[in-house]
């Protein structure tokens, strides 16, 4: 088995995949009008419309309700991501050090996932992410 990608369900295609496209700088590749793809090193995301739920189970998901994932993006320089987005987003927290020794900032993204971007900056931190 191989993880493939997660999905958000976006009542507004045009805000969420324009989100990550600032948070990741990666273009998405968009399969249909209602999917998109963005896809890193590490991992693909991918957003569907609302609309696309129907071919699953009508109702098996929706936008906007998610309130237990977060979406973690490690970056160079979590400071600098925090200047670059502050402005673009809802502010979770702002840069602060995590006891597990990432520094990291929180916010949200147009249907409410929260999106933390973090920094490994302890060396055990660096350590776990193959970083020194």
């Amino acid at each position: 088995m191989r993880f493939a990608s997660t999905r958000l369900i976006a009542a507004d295609m045009q805000a969420m995949v324009g989100f990550y496209e600032a948070v990741t700088g990666q273009a998405a590749e968009w399969l249909a009008p209602q999917f998109a793809e963005i896809v890193t090193s590490a991992a693909t995301l991918a957003i569907g419309g609302a609309e696309t739920v129907a071919a699953f189970r009508a109702g098996s998901a929706e936008p906007g309700a998610n309130r237990t994932a977060i979406l973690e993006f490690m970056v160079d320089d979590v400071d600098a991501a925090f200047a670059r987005l502050k402005d673009r987003a809802e502010l979770v927290h702002a840069p602060k050090l995590l006891p597990w020794g990432n520094r990291s900032v929180q916010f949200r993204d147009p249907e409410g996932t929260v999106v933390s971007l973090f920094t490994p900056t302890t060396e055990a931190a660096k350590a776990r992410f193959g970083s020194r």
